[in-house]
């Protein structure tokens, strides 16, 4: 059986809003693992849970550049929030995304060996990096990029440095910005119901399930009538659906105005949306959590040690 630690429980607190009892106990069940114990709470508490396991914990920024036609979309990781906010880090970013609208580089590699000079250091992207990890003393990591580059119009949103949209469209810009506004807040993981992946419909599905399965026994347990399997399975179809209008960009309400979806929005405008890109920065890295206690103790200890 894994330790729970205090620091593991107030992780999951932080990426749930459950309480803090219920987040042992799920990190119990789970015997330590972070992601299942996130699911297991999605399943006692419903959405609540679900809605907060987004939130981002590793530092960075996002940079786009669009010219015409053409543009791209960057995220460049930092160990900290406070190197996410020095000038040079910030130019960093910046240039690797005018670069990759200008090259299409075929991957990282690539695009660090693009020409590039800034802060003495040079003369390629990657040696920048370097010289700046050294300078400002803290890792730094170019994460991932999207080039654009066709017939499509582009348009870009930047909510702060720390997420990032691009929208591929045809018709009128200032609704293509509104939508990708839109995106930014209520990030969507596909344009259409059809287009949402197919793991993600199953895990909806697999978590509809098993809290259809608690109800029921809870019910047993209580001696109240317990909904037939017919009844059951609508109930999770129907848990399927709400969620396939909930993560597709033309079926959600649109953020300026509720009354319409982002479908109804666009037509109006004449606007058609080929296609989106949303980048949250550290989407995915689970970040280190330091233990400042055990730190210092530890350092305390080698003093000692070392007298």
């Amino acid at each position: 059986m894994a330790a729970i630690t205090a620091s593991m429980v107030a992780e999951l607190r932080g990426k749930t809003d459950a309480p803090m009892m219920e987040c042992k106990k799920a990190l119990t069940e789970a015997d330590g693992d972070m992601a299942k114990a996130e699911e297991l709470l999605r399943v006692k508490l419903g959405t609540k849970a679900g809605k907060a396991a987004s939130r981002i914990t590793a530092e960075g920024v996002v940079a786009s550049f669009i010219n015409g036609t053409n543009g791209a979309l960057v995220e460049v990781n930092s160990e900290t929030d406070f190197v996410s906010k020095n000038d040079s880090f910030i130019a960093l970013a910046k240039a690797a995304a005018e670069l990759v609208a200008k090259h299409n580089p075929a991957d990282i590699a690539a695009l660090g060996a693009l020409p590039y000079s800034q802060d003495s250091f040079g003369p390629t992207l990657e040696d920048v990096r370097k010289g700046l990890i050294g300078k400002i003393g803290e890792n730094m990591s170019f994460r991932r990029f999207k080039y654009f580059g066709g017939s499509n119009k582009l348009a870009s949103y930047l909510h702060g440095t720390r997420i990032g949209v691009v929208v591929e469209f045809d018709g009128d810009e200032a609704a293509a910005k509104d939508v990708a506004m839109h995106i930014a807040a209520m990030k969507p993981v596909a344009l259409t119901s059809a287009e949402v992946p197919a793991e993600l419909i199953e895990k909806e599905r697999s978590v509809a399930a098993a809290k259809a399965a608690e109800d029921a026994a809870k019910a047993t347990a209580e001696g109240k009538p317990v909904q037939s399997d017919e009844i059951v399975a609508k109930r999770i179809e129907g848990g399927v659906q709400k969620y396939l209008k909930e993560v597709s960009l033309f079926n959600q309400a649109f953020v300026k105005n509720d009354k319409q979806t982002v479908e109804q929005m666009l037509k109006a405008a004449g606007t058609t949306v080929k296609g989106f890109t949303l980048f949250v920065v550290g989407e995915g890295i689970e970040k280190k959590v330091d233990d400042f206690a055990a730190e210092v103790a530890a350092q305390v200890a080698a003093a000692k040690a070392a007298a």
